[in-house]
């Protein structure tokens, strides 16, 4: 069986980002795989090294900020099952919670997870619209679609992005890069939300969940046709060409 955490659910759910548990779930039981969903909220207890699949979503910044402190108290367990290979998935706020610091307009420096090495600063205009980006997920080429809505401007330091700009704003702007990726850890500002949208990287995720407890990892094949039709649509939209 896996187990998947939902942090925060009642705070972090802007856009829809509970969607993609919904997803996760979905694709692992359409193919009779056990899964059960922890919904852990403000001072529940967690033992990350028994979970399989961890989702942080976004939300305003006085919920980012309640969740925030609690989740600091949590930061070395986390840290520790991040390292043994922890399947995580990461949205908008709840990504750059994960980086070293968020520089606020006004000049306010606030301190981050410290578990991935980027950072963030507040930038004047927002960053809106469809985006496409393009990944590799074990040696395969995949084009993801989603929305994106923040104002924040991210910098990776050390650390690889989760793939490349085709169109939309990404990280900042600026570089080409959207999200990030450490081991198992997937970032992004794509909301939609994500894994509805972007089955191939739901099937991802679940079978490094799979890998990671030693169990067989091929999955059975699903009916995709609508969610690949579905960004075909948004590809064309967007003028974005793939091989």
């Amino acid at each position: 069986m896996l187990t998947v955490c939902h942090l925060y659910p009642d705070l972090l759910n802007l856009y829809g980002d509970r969607g993609n548990v919904l997803a996760f779930v979905a694709r692992c039981r359409w193919r009779g795989i056990p899964v059960r969903v922890l919904e852990v909220g403000l001072g529940d207890p967690v033992d990350f090294g028994e979970v399989d699949f961890v989702f942080l979503g976004g939300g305003s910044d006085r919920e980012q900020d309640i969740m925030a402190r609690d989740l600091l108290a949590r930061r070395d367990d986390l840290a520790a099952a991040v390292e043994e290979g922890l399947v995580v998935l990461a949205i908008c706020g709840g990504y750059q919670l994960l980086g070293r610091y968020y520089r606020a307009a006004d000049g306010t420096l606030i301190p981050g997870l410290g578990l991935l090495d980027f950072h963030t600063r507040a930038g004047k205009k927002r960053l809106i619209g469809n985006v496409a980006v393009e990944v590799d997920l074990d040696g395969w080429r995949v084009t993801l679609c989603g929305f994106e809505n923040h104002a924040g401007r991210t910098y990776l330091g050390d650390l690889a992005p989760l793939g490349r700009v085709l169109a939309g704003h990404g990280n900042n702007g600026e570089d080409g890069t959207e999200g990030a990726r450490y081991k198992n850890v997937f970032c992004s500002y794509l909301h939609g939300p994500l894994l509805p949208k972007n089955p191939a990287l739901t099937d991802h995720l679940i079978r490094l969940a799979l890998r990671r407890r030693g169990l067989p990892e091929e999955l059975e094949p699903l009916d995709d046709t609508l969610e690949r039709e579905a960004v075909r649509v948004m590809l064309r939209r967007l003028k974005v060409r793939t091989g």
